[in-house]
């Protein structure tokens, strides 16, 4: 009876919203087809060999030496097979990627698990990949049960937030002077930049618009924060990832976007953000955030995201890095449990790009109406745990590999991480889907 009424009562909800959910649907174009998909059609997992010569690789070794932080490219030849299809690309670009997560990534023939970026037509204009000139490369660092970032992002094709990259799994091959290693399954991920834009013209209504790169301290609210164009070397806090040449507008427009968003309040606060950004999309992206426990986000820890001024202007949110979700949990921010920290108040409230959205109180029943939906469909730990299995179960023969490293798949989180406790398979009190819905049922 109760699983009935709560059923009801979120059909209510969506019809008191049914205006503002059609909002959130792209203008035109309907949702953008996915660049990558989380398997091939069959279920099978499609193939990536990389090929480099000694010297080149030799090259990128002296440059990390100097500087682990080195965005250096040096050329290589790529070919994916999968689905039927083969496609290859001669003297493309490769370069090292990551973070925290960066490391030595070793000598021919001895290599370790990275993070890489393809640039395929560094050096041949035109050259593309699956329809694209750059590709990401990622390794299941501190998750052992390879699914993570994969379910997240796939999370958010399901329910419509179309700005989100797409990812899913791949086989890895890289030679170095024809000494080649397997390097297991790897996460295969669409790049934002240029190309991501040009795949979602028709939602964003055109092309021309600015996109941005927000780094750890991106919190909006202070206007005069570090700005600069990418240059390949600076790790700005909000770092323009288009148009380097018209720095100076883009520049102009952020800090006006900022200036309002903390200026401004109650009915004029809200009236300029109906204008000035897709509100219920918003909303929608960030109760997927929310709902998989990103704690390393915009609002709890002021990282992680991109973000895009559109031609006309308007503002969108675009969901990044989500490795760390689904239980990996850490006393960061606000933050003690990812799992169940109240969704309302996510992060500090002095971050004001949705604790602001959310004192209107209308906005505030469509992100819970949003918060109850993915629970009751495709986060419901049952819908859940099924999906992650079938992925596992086609990945499983090909996850030990010839590094040696992340040799096994295992229903655990982060090692690192405060809740260790948390799982995704495993029906009970520790089960990370049911510990968030109770969560969010309560609200």
């Amino acid at each position: 009876m109760k699983r009935v009424l709560g059923i009801l009562l979120l059909l209510l909800a969506f019809s008191c919203q049914k205006g503002h959910i059609l909002d959130d649907q792209p203008a035109t174009g309907g949702i953008p087809e996915r660049l990558v998909s989380v398997l091939e059609e069959d279920g099978g997992v499609p193939q990536i060999r990389i090929s480099i010569r000694e010297q080149d690789w030799k090259t990128l070794l002296t440059a990390y030496n100097k500087d682990n932080g080195t965005r250096l490219y040096i050329p290589c030849d790529v070919s994916y097979s999968g689905g039927g299809k083969f496609q290859s690309v001669a003297h493309a670009g490769i370069r090292l990627k990551g973070n925290t997560s960066r490391r030595y990534p070793g000598e021919a023939g001895n290599l370790h698990h990275v993070h890489f970026g393809l640039h395929l037509d560094e050096y041949e204009p035109d050259a593309t990949l699956l329809g694209s000139p750059r590709l990401d490369l990622k390794w299941f660092k501190d998750d052992p049960a390879y699914c993570r970032e994969v379910f997240c992002y796939d999370l958010f094709q399901r329910f419509g937030v179309w700005t989100s990259p797409t990812s899913g799994y791949a086989r890895l091959w890289v030679s170095i002077g024809g000494k080649e290693t397997y390097m297991g399954v790897y996460e295969l991920l669409e790049h934002v930049g240029g190309d991501y834009l040009k795949r979602r013209n028709p939602q964003f209504q055109g092309h021309g618009g600015h996109l941005w790169k927000a780094r750890w301290g991106a919190s909006f609210r202070d206007a005069d924060a570090w700005m600069g164009a990418d240059d390949g070397k600076s790790e700005f806090t909000y770092e323009l990832e288009s148009d380097p040449e018209d720095f100076s507008a883009a520049q102009a427009q952020l800090k006006d976007f900022i200036g309002r968003l903390n200026r401004l309040s109650g009915e004029a606060f809200f009236n300029w953000a109906r204008e000035a950004m897709d509100v219920p999309l918003l909303l929608k992206t960030y109760a997927v955030n929310v709902a998989v426990g990103m704690w390393d986000d915009y609002w709890n820890n002021t990282n992680n995201f991109y973000f895009y001024f559109s031609p006309a202007g308007k503002f969108y949110f675009i969901p990044y890095d989500y490795d760390n979700t689904l239980g990996t949990s850490a006393n960061c921010g606000v933050q003690q449990d990812a799992g169940r920290q109240n969704p309302l108040h996510w992060g500090s409230d002095s971050n004001p790009l949705i604790s602001k959205l959310l004192q209107n109180e209308e906005w505030k029943r469509l992100y819970i109406s949003y918060l109850k939906q993915l629970c009751a469909e495709n986060f419901r730990a049952d819908v859940a745990a099924a999906r992650i299995q079938s992925w596992q179960q086609a990945i499983s023969p090909y996850v030990s590999n010839d590094t040696g490293e992340d040799m096994s798949i295992s229903d655990h989180p982060a090692s690192w991480g405060n809740h260790s406790e948390y799982r995704l398979l495993t029906s009970g009190k520790n089960n990370f889907f049911e510990v968030k819905a109770a969560v969010v049922n309560a609200l």
